[in-house]
């Protein structure tokens, strides 16, 4: 067996304790003897959420052996508060122990630098392998299998039940309702996604007619009682009165004929998009990736896809797909639709010549003109955030999730991470506060001129009359957490870390398998070395009087089976977008490692 580098893991430690054990807390020490794989994710990352998703199977066929741990490491503040943890971990049906980290003391332990990313440890109390990024659960789980065969013949792998203790179940008519949308009769039709299903609300907004989906997860078309869904979230009305839903976690766009109760799949075939797949064709034979929101505007159906930062449509007159916006680039830069960056997109709304977009990881408000254009009315990128009102450019929002047009032109936001509803009034250029003490609000319909609000983590929507004069914020200013890496002025070396996996190669068939994408913010910060190449390792120039900024790194491995008897080998791929907050200081480094998959036998 190769012989593989080692690293005594760090001891786990979060300030919010343990989830998911029954109140015990753990050390690493108590889990001696079994694989250990530490998740270190934030709940409002789609990436972490894909990550639990692949990790799922391989947490069920290994069970006895492996013990999954979730290192919740926030961005935002809204995440390091204790109880939205909580939230989280039921609202994604995480079924493995957590630790909540509010102050990233086991991120910063670990050196992290990167949602997601995952560290294996042996059943002896070492690091053998970190992985950032999605795609990586093929390469972990033959490295399990690796461990096991190894530890057992040493007699260091302990089998058993794992520490995962269920929380009780509560009984709500909804559970972190997503999206809703009002019924011609003054009903509301709301996604349960929680519980994977629709549920049919009388106009009071609290009593149940019914549900659609058996409320299990899964995909499959049908009636009311043999549907399946995987955590909905939008909901749009089609022209031929059926309604759109954002199938969310199956990766699909589904549509209920209210009539029969019927569902079917308008688009995706279930499996998630990566890179090199289509990106436009027959709609049911397309990949999608974690849909979030979708509304009607200029004759399509467009889909807020939060899963590769970008905004697609779907065309019923033909049955396709394509990209509309969005280079899958995670950040936030306007202009014609195929440069423009979003950062995981997640609320749409149609007024007009306009699309308004709720941009969330940006915490900023969007919109899509009728010419294909992409502009930011509020927001400034991905490390800023906050609540303030007062002029567009210095107004701050917090994750917000949902957007909804208001009848006089304006428009209002569940800022979601603020537990508040903003409003943004293009003709004074101002954002104004409407409400506040909501809990999580990730969208609102407009319902004779009051607002309901989709309360998700209070499990409920809640009527808001529209005031005439909207309560003003003094406001707070944010930036994320994560300390800055100090770096020498001049050349920085940056080296990206990727080593192809046991049993694997890299896929060079068709060229270079590696691909290098890096910009800053400011743009001045770079005076070299900003732009696309296929080495994961580059110099960079630091430009002279600029101390501080970020630097946006975006980097993809494609590697495949390494089986000379198989023709067509199972290909993998490997990708992960950071962004480094740098201080140019005279102590600092002048290398910096970025860990793709492997470890860096340089740090």
């Amino acid at each position: 067996m190769t012989a593989r580098a080692r690293v005594r893991a760090p001891e786990l430690i979060g300030k919010g304790g343990w989830l998911n054990t029954g109140d015990r807390q753990y050390t690493l020490a108590d889990l001696r003897g079994r694989i250990v794989i530490l998740d270190f994710w934030t709940f409002c990352c789609v990436n972490c959420l894909h990550v639990l998703d692949e990790l799922r199977e391989l947490e069920e066929k290994h069970r006895d052996t492996v013990v999954i741990i979730g290192v919740h490491s926030p961005k935002f503040v809204h995440e390091a508060e204790h109880q939205a943890v909580v939230d989280a971990v039921e609202r994604y049906e995480v079924h493995h122990p957590v630790l909540d980290d509010p102050e990233l003391a086991t991120w910063k332990q670990y050196a992290v630098r990167a949602w997601p990313t995952l560290v294996v440890v042996d059943p002896e109390g070492y690091v053998v392998a970190q992985h950032a990024g999605e795609g990586h659960a093929h390469a972990i789980e033959k490295l399990v299998e690796e461990l096991e065969t190894e530890h057992a013949a040493k007699g260091t792998l302990r089998r058993g039940d794992g520490p995962y203790v269920a929380p009780e179940p509560v009984a709500t008519h909804l559970r972190f309702p997503g999206k809703a949308l009002v019924l011609p009769d003054g009903g509301f039709l709301v996604s349960d996604s929680t519980r994977h299903r629709l549920v049919e609300l009388e106009a009071d907004g609290e009593t149940v007619r019914g549900h659609f989906g058996t409320g299990e997860r899964g995909f499959a078309d049908g009636g009311r009682e043999e549907a399946r869904f995987s955590e909905p979230q939008g909901l749009a009305v089609l022209p031929d009165g059926r309604i759109a839903v954002a199938d969310t976690v199956n990766h699909a766009i589904r549509a209920l004929d209210l009539t029969t109760g019927v569902t079917t799949t308008l688009a995706g075939t279930g499996r998630q998009w990566w890179q090199g797949s289509t990106t436009d064709g027959p709609a049911t034979e397309v990949d999608l990736s974690s849909p979030w929101d979708i509304a009607w505007f200029d004759d399509r159906l467009w889909i807020a896809m939060a899963g590769v930062h970008q905004l697609w449509t779907y065309d019923p007159g033909t049955g396709t797909v394509g990209v509309a916006a969005g280079t899958t680039n995670e950040g936030l830069v306007d202009g014609p639709g195929d440069e423009a960056w979003f950062a995981q997109p997640s609320g749409l709304a149609s007024a007009g010549d306009r699309l308004w977009v709720a941009d969330s990881e940006n915490s900023a408000l969007r919109y899509v003109d009728l010419e294909g254009a992409v502009r930011t009315a509020v927001g400034t990128g991905l490390f800023d955030f906050g609540h303030r009102d007062g002029p567009a450019g210095q107004a701050l929002l917090q994750h917000p999730l949902g957007v909804t047009a208001l009848p006089d032109g304006s428009v209002a936001v569940s800022d979601t991470y603020n537990h508040a509803l903003r409003r943004y009034d293009p003709q004074s250029g101002e954002v104004t506060t409407l409400a506040t003490d909501l809990r999580e609000p990730s969208d609102a319909v407009l319902v004779d001129g009051d607002l309901v609000v989709v309360e998700s983590a209070r499990h409920r929507l809640t009527r808001l009359r529209l005031p005439e004069e909207a309560v003003r914020v003094a406001g707070q200013a944010h930036r994320t957490q994560r300390a800055a890496t100090e770096v020498a002025a001049g050349t920085l070396r940056l080296d990206v870390v990727f080593q192809a996996p046991a049993g694997q190669k890299l896929d060079t068939r068709y060229g270079p398998s590696t691909r290098l994408l890096v910009s800053s913010t400011p743009p001045e910060l770079l005076a070299e070395g900003s732009g696309p190449g296929t080495d994961l390792s580059r110099d960079l120039v630091l430009a002279d009087g600029v101390t501080e900024g970020v630097l946006h790194v975006s980097a993809m491995a494609a590697s495949c089976d390494d089986d000379p008897a198989n023709e067509y080998p199972a290909c993998h791929v490997h990708q992960q977008d950071w962004g480094v907050p740098v201080n140019v200081t005279a102590t600092g480094a002048s290398r910096l490692p970025l860990v793709l998959a492997g470890m860096d036998e340089q740090g």
